[in-house]
């Protein structure tokens, strides 16, 4: 092996393959050739577009999209059998590159399957990878469950494997058993004992049953393993394979150690994460390490300070370098004031201190009742913002009684001018009865000209915005309030409305115009 490939970890990725077996992640053919493509241009070395014998439609997609493929390798499957080599042949041929992958279990457990001996099982081996060669320059071989396998036999058959032709011996951890000191060493201990390992390439197929899979990939690269076969996603049987933006991502932060490169465009990870995704139907974890919703959100006031300071503080790579545009600072009830302040100057708004600190309140009330506060819920409370001194009226509680069997009931309290006042009252619905309560509290003619309620954001939880227009001998105000609680956000719009009437009416009082935006002259 040449100095540059000891440099280079190749990728396989099988997807199409290990990944599109996990029960329900079944692609379509248009599918396998639109995720085939991605991974091509995003610079995987092999392809494992699938298992031809396994049906026709997996023989034609293996079959397209080796004719399609402008530089991977493409590989397709076959179990050690004459038939399903030639029917995996006849599907990769077409490629620029073209590869054999034939396996067979070599543990007991799966010796015990086809009832072989030891020495029947070698002969097999011998024979179906030596046809495999004879039409293909470009053959893997496999022994499945190989980490369950005596070491002795193991040696034995990748010794056989190797002089029938092989060059890529793949070492698969297909139960996710074992540990990254023992996949290191495992690795190691072919390359020293098995006589021709220094002329092949040794490939490692980690599963995560354990949630090893990564490290395990990773210490069999130590230990001198120079392919990684592994899935987008992780996506898998069982609990999943080794997760390629995981290694990827992994070789190129920790150089320093493991000095090893790869010819993948990073920058393209997150896009063929969430299109794996979607066709697949598996949906990424929130957690998952580089490509899942908070690998690069941070909510905790802590980290979010940090963060906006320098973000080498708490990130160890870029988000551009996976193809995403930022970091995504996540306002919640961990959130601090530098944290807000910053992410309403990103939306526009500029406060001093005093104002920061009256919005860091309610915004702390509204993110306890909410898991997350988005952009939106931000803005329409920055448009619910006023001076709590300048109100004569607030709500102080609220409590109503609704359902099916009317008349819904309202009990609420409200300050007038410093004075609490209480009184239950009943409506056409929670909203009517709130809006009769505010009218037996403090009296007033004003008609309810538009009544409107939008969430600004979504799920069960999504605040709403409520948004009430009154109107008094021709002066029309508008009330706005946010709340998780529809009615609450009601009752606080009605009550803002009718504090800008009740300014309204001062206005025009002292020589204000109707409208409240300049002086009337009435000398």
């Amino acid at each position: 092996m040449s100095t540059s490939q000891k440099d280079k970890v190749v990728i396989f990725d099988t997807t199409l393959r290990d990944g599109e077996q996990s029960p329900g992640a079944t692609m379509s053919h248009s599918e396998k050739l639109e995720i085939a493509g991605l991974l091509d241009d995003m610079g995987v070395d092999i392809i494992e577009a699938g298992f031809p014998i396994a049906s026709e439609g997996d023989f034609r997609a293996v079959s397209e999209i080796a004719k399609n493929a402008r530089n991977s390798v493409i590989c397709g499957l076959a179990r050690a059998n004459f038939g399903d080599i030639d029917r995996c042949w006849e599907a990769v041929k077409h490629a620029k590159q073209p590869r054999i992958h034939t396996f067979i279990g070599t543990s007991p457990l799966h010796r015990a399957i086809p009832n072989l001996t030891m020495d029947e099982m070698a002969e097999r081996i011998h024979d179906t990878v030596s046809h495999a060669r004879n039409l293909c320059d470009n053959v893997q071989w496999s022994p499945m469950d190989a980490t369950r396998t005596e070491e002795d036999y193991l040696c034995r058959t990748v010794e056989i494997a190797i002089k029938a032709g092989a060059t890529t011996i793949n070492i698969p951890d297909t139960v996710g058993y074992t540990a990254p000191v023992e996949s290191a060493e495992l690795i190691r201990m072919l390359i020293n004992k098995v006589p021709g390992a220094d002329e092949i390439v040794f490939a490692t197929h980690c599963h995560n049953d354990l949630g090893m899979a990564t490290a395990n990939s990773l210490a069999a690269v130590e230990g001198g393993a120079r392919q990684i076969e592994c899935t987008i996603n992780g996506l898998g049987e069982r609990a999943g394979n080794t997760a390629l933006e995981e290694v990827v991502m992994a070789l190129k932060v920790r150089g320093d150690i493991m000095p090893f490169s790869t010819g993948i465009d990073t920058t393209k990870l997150m896009n063929i994460s969430r299109r794996v995704a979607a066709v697949s139907g598996f949906a990424v974890q929130y957690n998952k390490a580089i490509v899942g919703k908070n690998a690069f959100a941070h909510e905790s006031g802590i980290h979010q300070d940090g963060m906006l300071k320098n973000a080498e503080t708490f990130e160890i790579m870029r988000p551009e370098d996976v193809g995403l545009t930022e970091t995504n600072i996540v306002m919640g009830k961990h959130s601090g004031r530098a944290a807000l302040r910053s992410k309403l100057e990103n939306l526009g708004f500029e406060l001093g201190d005093n104002q920061l600190k009256d919005v860091f309140v309610r915004f702390k009330e509204l993110a306890d009742r909410k898991k997350e506060v988005f952009d939106d819920d931000l803005v329409a409370l920055m448009r619910t913002t006023s001076d709590p001194e300048s109100d004569r009226l607030s709500v102080k509680s609220l409590r109503v009684v609704c359902g099916t069997d009317g008349p819904q009931e309202a009990a609420l309290t409200l300050s007038v001018d410093g004075e609490d006042r209480s009184t239950t009252a009943t409506g056409d619905g929670p909203v009517d009865a709130t809006f009769n309560a505010v009218k037996e509290l403090f009296e007033h003619d004003a008609r309810l000209q538009l009544y409107q309620v939008h969430a600004v954001t979504e799920g069960t939880d999504a605040q709403a915005t409520v948004s009430v227009r009154l109107e008094e001998d021709g002066k029309i105000v508008t009330g706005q309030s946010a709340d998780t609680d529809t009615v609450v956000a009601s009752a606080k719009a009605y009550v803002s409305a009718l504090n800008r009437l009740l300014v309204r009416r001062e206005q025009t009082e002292v020589g204000y115009d109707i409208k409240g935006v300049g002086y009337k002259d009435v000398s």
